[in-house]
């Protein structure tokens, strides 16, 4: 392949008449669209422009792409192959703008944001795949004529020459600092994480450098899809016989969880059409599950999900109180989310209400139900795998808007919960001040509340620290890094 593909020899001796005029002796060709490398920047432009989340603006893209006919239709490569090109350059983004700093001569905020999507991109190409590097290259040129014009094409071309004289590990060795000198720089540089994520997510694992360094290559990883079988509704061996062994196998904690082994859209398969199962990380399925089985003082009647949407958790805790007589109040703030805890609980056979409702001015009365979790808005460091412009776009003061709402949340869920009945409390982010912290504090002034040791309540899961309060890792369990705490209301 040529550096230049599809150049044409000049005709007649006369430059391009296409409008825009190229080298002296050379003709103008039109810059040739990629519907792969196109759509991967859509999407990437959307996460950047509209606060966008991948996994929410990607499938849809793809699905169009797959319904189109001609050359622009997409098949099973080309999905896989603009899927990694969206999620690679997001995760590994912090690595990949510290190696494109070192190549130009100017700061790198004054790069505009749509060409520093084509370099990422191109630098992900040139060293986190297989992409032969001229093709990298050209491909990623190409991107640039079809985005931003020629002009800037030239200095696409011009720093990806330059990233493409080493390799990965080699611009890693020139780019972060000395660990011995930064260690949490150096750790925020390698594995492309903001510095005060890092810190965060170092003082929560605690240990030294072994444990964090496997925690970020970890949200580093392309999680794998794992379905829920809703109890009630289907079994995970049924699940397991409908997709096929050869293309899912068990969870590995919980009794219901069937991880999928292929690619594809998880949507099309027929148990999750009919909504018997669902798309739910396994961590997820195991804090829903050990507030199910938490030992209770009395009847066991009434539960609340404080935080339904988006439903997940929801339809997992009203299939598990139906096989109990108990019936769900699914609550969720947001009219849009409630709507879609009511598609996820559809077909549920025992009783079950969902309503839109603020957790923390409840149109319920107090000591009402016998169970209640509150999986509280976080900040979301716990699903970093699922969605990595995330780290990008959290801030730690973040953490300071997030705190009187889960403090007020938790507060709401003890009020609510009768005496001898059991709160859970989760996140999905494993930040102290947003786990513990919220627990302690809330707690001091609410007496009439005992923690509940939850470890035995996750039969075989190892790893699970000193307790009574339980935290997942994606290094350690596979699942996202989800908090539980059981609280036992005394008084």
């Amino acid at each position: 392949m040529n550096d230049q593909p599809g150049r044409r020899p000049q005709k007649s001796g006369k430059p391009g008449t296409s409008g825009k005029q190229g080298k002296p002796g050379k003709p103008y060709r039109r810059p040739q669209k990629d519907p792969v490398r196109y759509l991967a920047f859509e999407a990437l432009r959307a996460v950047d422009e509209r606060d966008a989340y991948a996994n929410l603006v990607l499938p849809p893209l793809l699905r169009k792409a797959r319904e189109k006919e001609g050359p622009e239709k997409f098949d099973a490569r080309d999905a896989a192959l603009a899927t990694e090109l969206v999620y690679g350059t997001l995760r590994r983004q912090g690595t990949y703008d510290a190696i494109v700093a070192a190549c130009i001569d100017r700061p790198l905020r004054e790069v505009d944001p749509p060409v520093l999507d084509v370099l990422n991109m191109g630098v992900h190409q040139l060293l986190g795949t297989r992409i032969p590097t001229h093709a990298a290259v050209s491909a990623s040129v190409e991107l640039a004529r079809v985005v931003l014009g020629d002009g800037r094409a030239k200095f696409v071309n011009a720093v990806l020459r330059k990233v493409a004289q080493d390799d990965l590990d080699g611009w890693v060795e020139k780019v972060a600092p000395p660990y011995d000198e930064d260690a949490e720089d150096h750790l925020a540089v390698v594995h492309s994480h903001p510095r005060w994520v890092v810190s965060a997510l170092w003082d929560s694992l605690g240990g030294g450098r072994a444990g964090i360094e496997d925690l970020l290559e970890a949200d580093n990883e392309r999680p794998e899809v794992t379905l829920v079988a809703r109890p009630g509704r289907t079994t995970a061996d049924a699940v397991l016989d409908e997709v096929g062994e050869e293309s899912a196998l068990p969870g590995r904690w919980s009794p219901y969880a069937v991880r999928l082994t292929e690619g594809g859209e998880p949507g099309a398969l027929d148990p999750v059409r009919t909504g018997r199962a669902g798309v739910q990380d396994e961590g997820s399925q195991l804090v829903a599950i050990a507030l199910a089985n938490a030992p209770l003082e009395g009847r066991d009647e009434k539960w609340l999900d404080g935080c339904a949407g988006p439903g997940g958790k929801a339809a997992m805790l009203a299939g598990l109180a139906s096989e109990r007589g108990a019936a769900l109040l699914a609550a969720e703030k947001q009219p849009h989310r409630a709507r879609l805890v009511a598609n996820a609980l559809a077909g549920n056979p025992g009783p079950y209400q969902v309503i839109a409702a603020d957790g923390t001015r409840p149109p319920w009365g107090p000591a009402t139900f016998d169970r209640v979790l509150m999986d509280v808005p976080c900040t979301g460091l716990g699903a970093l795998r699922r969605r990595p412009e995330a780290r990008w776009r959290r801030r730690p003061e973040d953490l300071e808007g997030f705190a009187p709402l889960q403090r007020s949340l938790l507060t709401t869920a003890l009020d609510s919960v009768r005496v001898g009945g059991v709160v859970g409390y989760a996140t999905c982010s494993p930040h102290l001040a947003e786990t513990r912290a919220v627990v302690d504090d809330v707690m001091k002034h609410h007496p009439g509340a005992e923690l509940i040791d939850a470890r035995p309540l996750m039969p075989g899961v190892p790893a699970l620290g000193d307790g009574p309060d339980i935290q997942l890792w994606p290094h350690l369990h596979g699942t996202d890094a989800m908090y539980l705490a059981l609280i036992r209301r005394t008084a």
